[in-house]
């Protein structure tokens, strides 16, 4: 069972959250904030294995609440909801801790499976983000991320469709079934791609894949 707590300040929104997850048997709502302080408060009470978490929200933000969670509960798994107008802090709320992003339009289905994925120690991410992200001026990205010392030359002809595929956003196991490979072996490649370009998560191979221009065809 997956526990999950879901944060946004539009009690809409979070309305709307409640009802996709309640009809998943996999998942349990521990509750519902609608500020950082609350989210905060109550992800240090309940401990959740997962944390929806909106970015802009009155008081504490989610960049500062999802610092704040981590720091209490290290093992939690934060994703960022994202909107069109949050381009600005997503780097800043990676930064912080959080698992990966995903616009707040996301289908049904891709929703529930980010949360699988994100519980499973992956990265979800919504592709359109992860390209407005890239696009964001050099200022506002970290500079393990900016092309200038890019050693994909040094990865194998595995690990750079590998690599690809993460770019697109796939799962270990997609990844796996795409490759024709077990699921192991995915994650062997992707810790040797992480040590190998100096990217400590899968949203920095992510991004590496984007600025280089690596694809799968």
């Amino acid at each position: 069972m997956i526990r999950i707590l879901v944060v946004d300040d539009q009690q809409l929104v979070r309305m709307g959250l409640r009802m996709l997850f309640e009809q998943d048997q996999g998942i349990e709502i521990l509750g519902e904030a609608g500020n950082g302080a609350e989210a905060v408060r109550l992800a240090e009470r309940l401990n959740p294995d997962v944390v929806l978490m909106d970015l802009r929200m009155p008081g504490m933000d989610g960049i500062s609440a999802t610092r704040r969670i981590l720091a209490v509960r290290p093992a939690t798994r934060v994703v960022a909801l994202t909107t069109f107008d949050d381009d600005d802090h997503l780097y800043p709320v990676l930064a912080a801790g959080a698992c990966g992003f995903l616009v707040k339009d996301t289908p049904p289905a891709e929703l529930l499976a980010a949360v699988r994925r994100a519980a499973n120690q992956e990265a979800p991410f919504s592709r359109d983000a992860l390209d407005r992200l890239v696009a964001r001026p050099l200022h506002i990205r970290s500079s393990a991320d900016t092309p200038a010392d890019l050693p994909v030359p040094a990865i194998t002809v595995r690990e750079r469709e590998v690599l690809g595929l993460l770019g697109e956003g796939l799962s270990n196991k997609e990844i796996a079934d795409r490759l024709h490979l077990g699921v192991t072996t995915v994650k062997t490649h992707v810790a040797s791609l992480m040590a190998k370009t100096g990217r400590d998560n899968r949203i920095r191979l992510a991004v590496l894949a984007v600025l280089t221009g690596v694809t799968t065809s």
